[in-house]
């Protein structure tokens, strides 16, 4: 457990290091947070959450970064404002670091006792988990930081393009059935290793007969959805989607980028390049997701479908962060494919919780329980997740309009 802490932890610092001190400190949205506080807030993690309460003698680094790196964590405390985060110039990066260095030498010392508690176990792999996380937001939000610079700098120049493959994202795609049935869903308490409150209890879902995709959505499906007028036909969307899109001007996924009314280019963690057809289309909303599938004759599939299908997939064999891509890939193969890594796939279920759901007990009951309302569930991870990290019963959620993760679709539909 401790080598995996020092790893996991070297890790964020490694996908820090390309970046420049001033850009960890933008805040470019009220949904991204600097990279600077991703650093702090995941070390407050173990401090808050292990140091505090089980390592007698523990003297904080700081009492102010209490409540400057909590997140949302109500009793825990006061919390800086989410939407103010770049507003903290101070503490610095340097400072910051030395934070982590400090939090992670006592940690390091608590688990090398000759009795480490079973909580204490515990509670290191939860705040592991966690980091991971925002492993994925630290690039995410770094991708949208940059986005807005108009002379489009990149994060890496190094970057594996990685675009072999690209006959089996050709044409489109073929649908397989499934029977569906009652199925059990959510984590089976006998299988070892982590797993979310959210994923719990184990319970049975009736899934009549579907269909689904072998490949997810591609740029080049989504370009013909633009050229059709997919943006512009009100039959497509949901009421609230159609308001948004008007609202905001939205004529394409969030990173395309447009000569004229044609898209030409997308912006990446590699900077500016071609609009590649045979990519996982990224970075399009629920509300952008429901209105392709009802202009493709299809929908989303529910959470218990897409888990349905994903029960025999291997979780780690899919293009995750280890793969230093930090793209989505385009299909290869035959069968069902990219069910794991390249993007998140937006389901039609609700983030809501599964019957006989129990928070965890204490403030940690805030880390998930609380959001189920008004989002909505995606499954999969993505190119920019950490290998491992997910699984098929992995439940992430964002709410319908938001759209600067890595997210995708692919298509279902009724079988009969």
């Amino acid at each position: 457990m401790l080598r995996r802490f020092e790893h996991v932890r070297r890790t964020t610092e490694r996908l820090v290091a390309p970046l420049a001190v001033e850009d960890t400190v933008v805040q470019s949205m009220p949904d991204v947070s600097p990279t600077k506080w991703h650093l702090a807030h995941t070390t407050w993690f173990f401090e808050a959450f292990i140091l505090v309460p089980h390592a007698p003698g523990y003297r904080a680094f700081d009492a102010a970064y209490h409540h400057l790196f909590n997140s949302y964590y109500e009793t825990a405390g006061r919390m800086h404002p989410r939407t103010q985060r770049g507003l903290l110039s101070r503490p610095t990066l340097e400072d910051v670091l030395r934070y982590r260095h400090h939090v992670e030498d006592a940690v390091g010392e608590l688990m090398s006792g000759a009795t480490a508690e079973p909580e204490v176990l515990r509670r290191v792999e939860l705040g592991l988990q966690h980091e991971q996380q925002h492993q994925e937001l630290i690039l995410m939000d770094i991708l949208h930081v940059l986005s807005c610079n108009p002379t489009e700098p990149s994060y890496r120049t190094d970057l594996d393009a990685g675009d072999g493959g690209r006959e089996g994202a050709a044409g489109d795609p073929a649908f397989l059935e499934f029977e569906g049935g009652l199925v059990s869903c959510g984590v089976d308490p006998a299988r070892p290793g982590f797993a979310f409150d959210n994923e719990t209890p184990r319970h049975q879902a009736f899934v009549l007969p579907f269909v689904l995709a072998d490949r997810l959505v591609t740029n080049g499906d989504w370009m013909r959805f633009c050229a059709e007028g997919g943006y512009e036909r009100p039959e497509l969307w949901l009421a609230d989607g159609l308001a948004w899109v008007r609202a905001h001007g939205i004529r394409g996924p969030l990173h395309w980028r447009f000569e004229g009314d044609a898209p030409v280019a997308e912006y990446t963690l590699g900077g500016r390049v071609p609009l590649d057809p045979w990519r996982p289309v990224a970075h399009v909303s629920f509300y952008e997701a429901d209105a392709f599938a009802r202009f493709s004759g299809a929908r989303l599939p529910t959470e218990w479908e897409w888990e349905l299908a994903a029960a025999s997939v291997d979780p780690d064999a899919g293009n995750f962060l280890d793969d230093d891509r930090l793209r989505a890939q385009p299909a290869s193969g035959r069968g069902l494919r990219q069910l794991f890594g390249d993007v998140w796939e937006w389901t039609g279920s609700a983030y809501l919780p599964y019957p006989g759901f129990r928070p965890l007990p204490g403030t940690l009951g805030e880390y998930n329980g609380k959001f189920m309302s008004g989002q909505q569930v995606l499954r999969g991870g993505a190119c920019v997740t950490p290998r491992g990290h997910v699984r098929a019963t992995y439940r992430n959620f964002f709410q319908s309009s938001q759209r600067w993760m890595f997210a995708g679709l692919r298509l279902a539909k009724d079988l009969g």
